[in-house]
């Protein structure tokens, strides 16, 4: 028997909005849905537009859709301390609000966030339990740049390191390897492994683009996790090319060497290329590659299992396509699904000799690597 494809989603996950309310007698929280004036509206807007062409196109039907319960508080406690969780449920519990660098959330946001973490943990879980060959998780708020102790960049909660520590406690997983290939620096997974020789944390990323001061192709893990953090800042405006090139030159050999026994992606679908906060002019036919080669990675080392942790994307009518791939891929499917800025972006792509330069940072940066 084939194992289908998981795909985890939560229509709650999706009612996360900030604190103020939508009018004096109706706050967001409870029953009240987030409207367009809230925090990551079109990151909302992206997900919703995804699922709905998932049903249209009949990709939901290839896959085992179904939600997963919230993360328990010990599950939260292996990776956030007690003071974080207390002042977060306090916070959520009566108006909403801040607590860190631009993460704002409204009433209820706490459930919502342990909502979110639980469904990467379970797609987590369902992959290793061999329910599922690989799995898809729909979590919102996201969880790549939050820290232990504090929220950024609209995460919450540390949803994928969240995931891993569960894992080892429940199957005794000793090497995942963790990539993230959003547009953004991946520095939640970063600081939490950046001492641990047990998890390996790869970040293709756009070079000072968020958050800022960080990211850099110099920072390598520390102590027993010294060369266990692999960071790939890549210059604006890079494309397919770029990133095709860097899974070749450092990727695929890190992880080869790495051997993990679980593959995690952090999936952000900012770098395609009419996201408002990146320019890395990537299309759904990159996601597509950077799927496959994820899965070729995954079939080498560790039976297929694979999750795929959606990290965001503003760019409504892209999000939805780059999805689609992802997933498409994911289950072994092909639906003739046309994507109707492929082609716009195929033409934008870099021209030969700014890909070329491209590419020698690239190998430049393998070569430091040793790879």
């Amino acid at each position: 028997m084939t194992l289908r494809t998981g795909f985890f989603h939560d229509e709650r996950c999706l009612w996360h909005g900030a604190s103020g309310g939508i009018a004096l007698i109706a706050r967001v929280g409870g029953w009240v849905q987030p409207t367009e004036s809230t925090v990551s509206s079109q990151a909302l807007q992206s997900q919703r537009r995804m699922i709905s062409l998932m049903q249209v196109s009949g990709l939901a039907a290839k896959v085992d859709c179904r939600s997963a319960p919230m993360a328990t508080e010990a599950d939260l406690l292996r990776i956030h301390p007690h003071r974080y969780l207390d002042r977060f449920k306090a916070l959520s519990d009566a108006e909403g609000g801040e607590l860190g660098d631009f993460a704002p959330f409204g009433p209820g946001g706490y459930e919502i966030a342990r909502l979110s973490a639980g469904m990467t943990l379970h797609a987590v879980d369902s992959v290793l339990a061999g329910r599922y060959r690989n799995a898809y998780a729909m979590s919102h708020p996201p969880g790549q740049h939050c820290l232990a102790d504090m929220p950024m960049g609209f995460c919450l909660l540390a949803n994928i390191a969240i995931a891993i520590e569960a894992a080892r406690h429940a199957h005794g997983v000793q090497r995942v390897a963790v990539l993230d290939w959003g547009a953004h620096h991946g520095n939640g997974a970063q600081t939490l492994f950046y001492e641990r020789d047990d998890v390996l944390t790869v970040s293709l990323h756009q070079e000072r683009c968020f958050p800022p001061g960080c990211g850099g192709a110099g920072e390598r893990g520390a102590g027993r996790g010294a060369g266990f953090n692999i960071n790939i800042p890549l210059l604006p405006g890079g494309g397919h090319d770029a990133y095709r090139h860097a899974m070749e030159r450092i990727v695929i050999p890190a992880i080869d060497r790495f051997r993990p026994e679980l593959i995690i992606v952090a999936s952000a679908f900012d770098a395609n290329g009419v996201d408002p906060l990146a320019r890395m002019l990537l299309h759904s036919g990159s996601y597509r590659m950077l799927t496959e080669r994820a899965m070729a990675l995954a079939d080498r080392h560790c039976n297929g299992r694979l999750v795929v942790v959606h990290e965001g994307g503003h760019a409504e009518v892209a999000v939805p396509f780059c999805g689609h791939a992802v997933v498409e891929t994911l289950a072994g499917e092909r639906l003739g699904v046309d994507d109707p800025l492929l082609e716009l972006l195929e033409a934008w792509q870099p021209h030969a000799r700014l890909a070329a330069f491209q590419r020698g940072l690239i190998d430049e940066m393998a070569r430091a690597h040793e790879l």
